[in-house]
Order: structure tokens, then sequence, then C-alpha cells
């Protein structure tokens, strides 16, 4: 792991890492960035290859939408949301007929989710203005809040570091409805207070502390919905950038998009034959099928307080447990979109029949499945966009940076839950002197012994095994030395063992990637607002390499 020569003087210490050295990426995600030819027929587009961008812009502004529509709905979203005046800008553009939008999204996780959801909205951004910036058409950054998901168990906990660097999770209650409806119609109950004062109390006191403590609860209020207060909180955060931030769960929204469920409908199985067809295809090339739907599924959910699943079945459709004859569920798609939600196959159908996208944000998971959904893309006529991967950082402090370099730690190591990376680190630090007469004596014996053995059954043939046997005991004995070597050379140096498990906890909290366990209210606290400046202005977005940043 080498520090970026690129880093400009006014930057701190960061550290590149190929993403193939990481086990838990898996190959499809690394060939994506490293080896894009494998994956071509999978995607609309090489997002590193010449061409593809101005491919990508041409498709989308070709496809027809409307616009003015889509401007009012989200005008709408973000005067209830009180949106920063450069989102509610960066919406309006929109309506420009040459404009795109680039694209991300998660769940609505509580305070914000994970540190990945940061890194996805300000990659978007980033994108949206190199788009604007290379291309010369109006680019707008928008994030997608997944609201219709029922897995509350999924949003409603974030999880930071206390003073010790011990990871700490925070819980909400469970409000009215919260695991049976969508998280969309789930009201935060007054267990929100004792979640944001627990968080107070659990995050290390800075001076930051207070303005975040107020900022999650006017976003966080009893009675304002999950999602709403996480799209509150996070266009308050970003908004600035002109980050737009959409609800999924908009009426207004389904109403542009109804069509796609209609057609959904109109021919069932299609959607679910084209995944798995294509899932079929990854495997054969060496890759793995992310979703592997039942041949009966149709792409779609339908909301009456919960969220309940469609299947096609004998000429009608199964509605949970109910059937619903096809012509009744045909017509309710046209004159009560808002009843419907895609799945994971056609969400992205419905979010580029909405907006007119350009490019989409994506985590490695994701990527997975959108290779998936090319054939889905061109059975709707919808134009499939290119796919970026989300930026991939791990923030340590310039104390960590520093030890990571000094000791050439490769990130990866700090993984495992054994001291094996501790002990190869203790082994390297001692004394060259202890280490060669330890292998001069080492090799000493194996060479005596090695002729010892040659010899004896010129003697007696019978001592050859004694002779094999002494040579392993040495041999055990000497590497027991070792060991006895290093536990000494582990009492001896305290404060290197302390360093260690200080970066290993700040990287790998209980063994998990940082981006993915710690949620990023922590960081935000830790560093303050001007952490979105330091990530917005200095965070790279090559593919295929996570960054060790220090702030």
């Amino acid at each position: 792991m080498q520090p970026d020569s690129s880093t400009s003087a006014s930057s701190d210490l960061r550290l590149a890492v190929d993403v193939r050295r990481f086990p838990w990426v898996r190959r499809l995600a690394a060939d994506y960035a490293h080896d894009f030819g494998r994956l071509a027929p999978f995607f609309a587009g090489n997002p590193a290859g010449p061409g593809a961008w101005a491919d990508a812009i041409a498709r989308t502004q070709a496809y027809p939408r409307d616009r003015q529509r889509l401007v009012e709905m989200l005008r709408a979203q973000q005067e209830r949301r009180n949106a920063p005046d450069q989102a509610r800008a960066a919406a309006a553009r929109l309506a420009d007929p040459t404009a795109v939008a680039v694209v991300t999204g998660q769940q609505a996780g509580l305070f914000g989710g994970p540190l990945y959801t940061l890194l996805k909205a300000l990659t978007a951004i980033s994108v949206a203005e190199r788009v604007t910036r290379e291309h010369g058409v109006p680019a707008v950054p928008i994030f997608w809040i997944e609201s219709e998901d029922h897995d509350w168990d999924e949003v409603n906990a974030c999880t930071v570091l206390d003073q010790d660097l011990h990871r700490r999770t925070i819980t909400l209650g469970t409000p009215p409805g919260a695991g049976d409806g969508p998280v969309a119609s789930v009201r935060l109950d007054p267990s929100v207070f004792a979640a944001i004062a627990v968080l107070r109390d659990t995050l290390p006191s800075s001076e930051f502390t207070s303005a975040i403590i107020d900022g999650l609860s006017r976003a966080y209020q009893p009675g304002a919905g999950m999602s709403e207060a996480f799209g509150r909180w996070l266009s308050s955060l970003l908004g600035r950038f002109g980050l737009v931030v959409h609800d999924a769960s908009e009426p207004a929204a389904k109403a542009l998009v109804g069509g796609v469920f209609t057609r959904e409908l109109e021919q069932p199985r299609v959607t679910t034959t084209l995944a798995t067809g294509q899932g079929r295809a990854l495997v054969d090339a060496g890759y793995h099928a992310q979703v592997v739907p039942h041949p009966d599924n149709v792409a779609l959910f339908r909301l009456d307080g919960v969220r309940q699943t469609v299947h096609y079945r004998e000429g009608a459709f199964v509605v949970g447990d109910a059937v619903v004859a096809a012509s009744d569920l045909l017509a309710e798609s046209r004159t009560s979109p808002e009843r419907f939600s895609p799945n994971v196959l056609l969400r992205p159908i419905v979010q580029d029949t909405l907006f007119p996208t350009c490019c989409y944000v994506a985590g490695p998971n994701e990527l997975a499945y959108l290779a998936q959904l090319r054939p889905i893309y061109a059975h709707f006529g919808v134009p499939q966009p290119l796919f970026v991967p989300r930026a991939s950082v791990t923030l340590v402090d310039s104390a960590a940076a520093k030890f990571l370099t000094k000791y050439d730690v490769a990130l990866e190591a700090l993984q495992a839950d054994s001291e094996s990376a501790l002990n190869h680190l203790l082994e390297r630090q001692l004394p060259r002197s202890v280490e060669d007469a330890f292998d001069k004596v080492s090799r000493a014996v194996e060479t005596g012994m090695a002729k010892l053995v040659e010899a004896v059954p010129a003697i007696d043939p019978t001592l050859a095994g004694s002779a094999q046997g002494a040579l392993g005991r040495m041999q055990h004995d000497l590497t027991t030395l070792h060991g006895k070597i290093v536990q000494a050379a582990k009492r001896r140096d305290d404060t290197l063992r302390r360093q260690f498990a200080r970066v290993k906890a700040q990287a790998f909290p209980d063994g998990h990637p940082q981006e993915r366990a710690v949620g990023f209210v922590y960081f935000l606290n830790r560093y303050g607002p001007a952490l979105l400046d330091r990530l917005h202005d200095e965070m790279p977005l090559d593919m295929g390499t996570h960054w060790v940043l220090t702030v």
C-alpha cells in the first residue's frame, strides 16, 4: 500500500488499495473495474471507455418524459422538507430538455445510515459535476430514497464508535406498522427522542456534537415519516451541493411511471424470465446471479397498508393470499398507480423512466443484479444508463495512516479476527541480530542433522528413524523458542500493540469494513461539516481502487 503520489500539498496523506486484494469483493465487481471486456455483454457501456458518456447522454435525452410534471413533483417534495436553494435550483434544471440526471439511492437508514450512503451521494454529486464540465449539459445529482421496503430491521438502527472506538448500536423502538408496511408509511414515535439522547451520550464529545444533535432533532421528530426524516436530514447536509433527494413512495411520481406497472401486468413473467436468463449467462461466464426469482413472480408489489407480493398463475394474479382477476388488477394499475411498487428488478426501470438518467452510481452488490437487467430495459424500451461504482473509502486519523505507511501493513490484513497480522508485524520489528542468529542456528541444525541422518545407517540402519526424530524435536524446540521470542517482543512493545489495535478498530470495527459498519453521523460529529467539503473536493473516483483517507 503506497501513498498516492497525486496528493496535493494541502491534502493529508491518502493511500490507494486495489479492491482485488479484498476477499469480500466478489469477482464481478472487481472485473467491472479492471477487466470490463468480460462483462461488456451485460451492460450498455464502459464508464471508463471513450464515447460511452456521449452515447448515454444522447439516449436519455431522446427518451420522451413529462419534464414539467417531474419538476413540479420534485418542487413539492423540496418545499415539504425545506430543501436548500441550491437543491431547488438543481431540480428546476431538469425542465431543460437537454438536462440529464446522475442517480444513486439507498434505504432510509436511521440518522443517515452507514458511511457508504454518504459516499454514494457524494459520488453522484461529483459525477454530475464532471458530466456538466466535460459534456456541456446540465447534469443533476439525484438521491433516490428506497422507502417502500418493509424490512424495518434494515433501517431502524445506527452504529457509531464511542470514545474508546468500541461499536455501539442505537436502535429505534417499533412504531405502529413497523415491519408490516413500507418504511415510508412508518411514523416515528417518541422513542426517537430516546434514540437521539443515546446517540448524544455515545458519540465522543466534540465541538460539533451540539449542532449534529440539533440537526437530527429537527429532522427526526415524532409524527414524521421515517423516509421523510431521512430525506430532510440528507437534504440539509448535501442540498447545498445541488443534491436533489427523491422519495420513491411519492404518489405524484407513481402517476408519471404507471405505464411501467401496467406493462408488467400485461406481460407477466417476462421480466422474471429475462432476469433468469441473464443470471444463467452470468453463471456461464464465471460469475454469480444476484437475483434468482421464482418463475411465477411479477416484478411488482401491491400496497394496501402492507406490501404484498404478486404472482401470476393460471390466468389470474395472486396478491398476497388472494386471487385477483387479471382485468381488475390491470384496471387498478391504470387508475391508481400509487398502489403499486416495483421490486428490485423493476425499480431501475421505474427510476429511469421517471428521470433522464445517464448514469447510476452503484454499490458492488448492486452491480451484480444490474448485470441481469439489460434485456429488461430493452423490453420496456427504456434506455439503460451507465453504471459507475461508488467511491470506496476508509476514513482514519493521521496517526493511523502514518502507522500503515511506516510499518507497511496491508489494510485488508487488519480484518482478521486472529493476531496473525500483529504477530507478523512484531516479527519484523525484532532486532536484525536476533533474526540473523536464529536463521543461522536453524540452518546449522538442519545441515548438520541432515549429514548425520545420512551417516548413521552405515553403522546401524535402525538408528535412521531415531536421527529423523531427533531432527524433528530440535526443529520443534527452535520453533517454540522463536515463538517465545515473539511473545517477549509483544510484551516489550506494548505501544506498537496499542497502535495496531487502534488502527484496526478504526478500519474494521469488530472485523467489519468501516464504510458498512459505521454510521456517517459519527464522522460528521468528529470532523464537522468540513468533512463534506473535503470529500466533495478531494475524494478520488478511480474505479477499482479503495482509498484510505485522512481528514
